[in-house]
């Protein structure tokens, strides 16, 4: 394949010679014939129609492009298949597809995403500013229309509750905004604690952002009733993710917010949040369809935003009107509908063909900023390579190498029970579950393999060399034999997280992964699975194919140790999360969110 160059020129830039295009003065670079227009401006489907392109910009949109045509054009008939606009991703983190950039583009441009709204809080928890600019510098060397938002939360939670490689405050957000237009938005802003009670900080990012006449996203996840919510929009967020249910959807539209509903590998709310529009009739101009986490294995195996609108469609939804959900909401969400989110005259020339019925969004074409970057589920344009620093490949600070005493959990009496909080896993869902549960002591050590379904789980501080270590219990892993799980990819701190039933093995699992300066390691009596991710610990600098079958084959160890889990890495990763309800774990110890706020508490009650 030839190695191909993709250019996004400003409209104003353009507008001479889209006008010649479309009279029919110069010729069009690219013309697509005979399909049927999906428009999702009007909500029609347009039988018999063409579209003209000129570089990366649409010219013309009509019955007939003959007049375009000259002899360098590249013509397309679509044969009667549907002419849709690219899909857009609202919210998504490329690291937790274990992906580069480059990576991600070729996983999900056959699969009809032509651009999104990227959140790189993964790697800014790790390397501040400086990671969020290499993701960016990546971003606009690929063919997607990709926008980056600036991590609100380094660390999520704050300092006092767990230790991050980086830290991002009003003058860091500022600064960003400098770097181009296409740093678009603040990211999720998950301390909506700290934005709720005043935090300056946080009050100082959403500033830092409203005044370069940006957008902010949020993160809520106290119940959509609760009086706070609209305390959380008066500070200017104006688009929501963390919606589970249909009232969660329909009391942030009230507000004017734009709710984003998630279909990731392992979080399966569009089901739920969508009857907030097919049974409770709320107009879907405000509704969007988004991914926010989904792994390179479930990229390879379900899909991206296809998938998504497919499981949207399947409960009920009209295919224009999801496509609608994946493409104009979005764009006019961002204030970008001028240049993406549809097949109009000037906009860029993201543009999908699909086959069959439209309800099974099935991508046989896409072309991005005028080129055909795939065909029938095949890249056909070679992208650049993009080398990270060698810095970046080596982030990962242990003082001293793990042993299974470092596991050990220390009670305050010699024998006898106590009463141990324990972090519930509920499979394809975000949250957890706080639950009490008696805990025999044996020898002043705690017995957590005396209680049928518990492993212990611990996080090691993995950025500065503090030595931060916590131990403590979780429940519903599964896990039927010895053994254990390390991983750098935790939410959103990225200290090493271990989970197991063995101590030798929790060590020799943490060592692994250091050794590898990152990635996942899954260790049984059977052997040692090990998936590297050695950029930042996040990301892997393997093709997107085998960057997918090491990721399957994790998933794969996973299950024969007995977590049957759906995607159970996914999940897994998320429990070091401070911000997310009801009980984690961070290298400082326990943290439980609530109604009433962030707080620490002790293992033993």
């Amino acid at each position: 394949m030839k190695m191909t160059t993709f250019t996004r020129k400003p409209l104003a830039d353009c507008v001479p010679e889209l006008v010649a295009t479309a009279r029919g003065d110069k010729p069009a670079t690219l013309v697509i014939t005979g399909g049927k227009l999906v428009n999702v401006c009007s909500g029609e489907i347009l039988e018999g129609m063409s579209v003209g392109v000129q570089g990366g910009r649409i010219a013309y949109v009509g019955k007939d492009v003959t007049h375009m045509i000259g002899e360098g054009t590249q013509v397309i008939d679509a044969n009667g298949k549907y002419i849709a606009p690219g899909l857009l991703d609202g919210h998504c983190h490329i690291e937790s597809t274990q992906l580069t950039v480059t990576e991600f583009s070729r996983a999900v441009l056959p699969l009809g995403t032509t651009g999104g709204f990227f959140d790189a809080h993964e790697i800014a928890n790790v390397f501040g500013l400086k990671g969020i600019q290499l993701m960016l510098d990546e971003m606009r060397g690929t063919p997607l229309a990709a926008y980056m938002q600036v991590a609100s939360c380094v660390p999520a939670a704050g300092a006092e509750f767990e230790t991050t490689g980086a830290s991002i405050g009003p003058e860091e957000v500022a600064e960003a905004f400098t770097w181009g237009p296409d740093v678009i938005a603040l990211g999720e802003v998950m301390n909506f604690p700290g934005v709720v009670y005043g935090d300056e900080k946080m009050l100082g990012e959403i500033q830092a952002t409203l005044r370069a006449g940006r957008f902010v996203d949020g993160h809520f996840t106290w119940p959509s009733s609760d009086w706070r919510l609209p305390v959380y929009a008066a500070a200017g967020v104006t688009g929501d993710h963390e919606c589970v249910t249909a009232g969660d959807v329909i009391e942030r539209v009230r507000l004017g917010m734009y709710a984003k509903m998630r279909r990731g590998s392992a979080w399966h709310d569009v089901a739920k949040t969508i009857t907030a529009h097919t049974e409770h009739g709320i107009d879907t101009r405000r509704m969007m369809l988004v991914t926010d986490d989904r792994s390179s294995e479930s990229l390879r195996d379900e899909g991206h935003m296809n998938f998504v609108l497919r499981d949207a469609i399947a409960q009920g939804v009209k295919p224009i009107t999801a496509i609608q959900m994946a493409t104009i909401n979005t764009a006019e969400r961002f204030g970008l509908a001028r240049d993406i989110g549809s097949i109009t005259p000037g906009s860029f020339a993201d543009i999908i063909l699909l086959d069959g019925n439209l309800a099974d969004i099935n991508v046989v074409l896409t072309i991005a900023a005028g080129v055909v970057v795939a065909e029938n589920g095949v890249m056909t344009a070679e992208l650049a390579k993009f080398t990270y620093p060698e810095e970046v490949l080596a982030s990962v600070h242990l003082p001293q190498r793990p042993t299974s005493e470092d596991f050990i959990i220390a009670a305050p009496i010699e024998a006898g029970e106590l009463t141990t909080r324990v972090i519930k896993v509920r499979e394809n869902h975000v949250e957890t579950i706080e639950r009490m549960v008696s805990i025999p002591v044996v020898a002043g050590q705690l017995d957590v393999n005396a209680v049928e379904g518990l492993c212990k789980i611990a996080v090691l501080e993995r950025h500065k060399g503090t030595g931060n270590k916590s131990v403590a219990v979780v429940e519903g892993i599964g896990f039927e034999e010895p053994a254990a799980i390390a991983m750098t990819v935790a939410h959103d701190s990225h200290n090493v997280l271990v989970i197991g039933n063995d101590d030798e093995l929790m060590a020799k699992a943490a060592n692994a992964v250091a050794d590898a300066q990152g990635g996942v390691c899954m260790i049984t009596s059977s052997g040692e699975t090990l998936f590297p991710l050695a950029i930042a610990g996040l990301m892997s600098t393997e093709p997107f194919e085998i960057a997918a079958a090491k990721s399957a084959a994790i998933s794969k160890a996973l299950y024969d140790a007995g977590c049957t889990l759906n995607y159970a890495f996914m999940t897994l990763s998320l429990l070091a999360l401070a911000v997310i309800p009801t009980l984690r774990i961070t290298d400082k110890g326990l943290v439980r969110i609530s109604p009433e706020g962030i707080q620490l508490v002790p293992l033993f009650v």
